[in-house]
């Protein structure tokens, strides 16, 4: 295997400020712009992309498509972003703050009623890794996911804690990173991360008050 390419989603057809994770959202208007942007970062030509994989959501399984029309995309449950449970669709500073607050202590170990932890993300995210990297003999392979999954795995190839990965990779709609290896080691380069002109809430608005 030469490069992995992580494509992150584009911008999901979803108010600010809704809890949601698992849920199929659809993509909005700024769409095609956007990935026309991430194109501009990933390999073309004969010798380009030899395996696609993605989440099974259509915010991420549409963008395969439309980058990679010569491909049919491996739709892999693995690679979904975390189960919010209970939470899904419901406004953040709505949830109960009994809930949220064991939550916000500890997301890697704490499940979200219902759902899952960010470890519970991790181990499945790492156990599709691993696969996907054993069954590509040669080539560049793309996999299209979500913000959670990315992270998880750039913490897995760089041994960053969790707790930390969302403050050490910031990711943004559209992101594209270049997995490649010096020898046996992994390592990372971010070829494309746009900043939105809005922030995104993947927490209570009290939390970002408090930064």
């Amino acid at each position: 295997m030469d490069n992995i390419f992580l494509i992150r989603h584009t911008t999901p057809a979803v108010a600010k400020g809704i809890c949601y994770g698992q849920t199929d959202l659809d993509i909005t208007e700024s769409f095609a712009e956007e990935a026309e942007a991430i194109r501009g970062h990933l390999p073309s030509g004969p010798s380009g992309i030899v395996a696609v994989y993605s989440s099974p959501l259509q915010r991420c399984s549409r963008l395969a498509r439309h980058l990679f029309p010569d491909h049919s995309p491996t739709l892999l449950p693995q690679l979904m972003e975390v189960h919010c449970g209970k939470w899904e669709m419901r406004s953040w500073d709505e949830l109960p703050k009994e809930e949220v607050d064991p939550w916000m202590a500890d997301f890697v170990q704490v499940r979200i009623p219902g759902g899952e932890s960010y470890l519970d993300l991790h181990q499945r995210v790492t156990q599709c890794w691993e696969t996907i990297r054993a069954t590509t003999a040669s080539g560049d392979v793309a996999i299209v996911a979500h913000g959670g999954v990315i992270r998880s795995i750039l913490s897995g190839i760089t041994g960053t804690q969790l707790i930390d990965s969302f403050k050490v990779f910031s990711l943004h709609y559209g992101c594209v990173i270049r997995v490649f290896w010096q020898g046996d080691v992994p390592q990372y380069e971010i070829l494309y991360n746009q900043a939105p002109a809005e922030r995104e809430q993947h927490k209570p608005s009290g939390f970002y008050a408090k930064q």
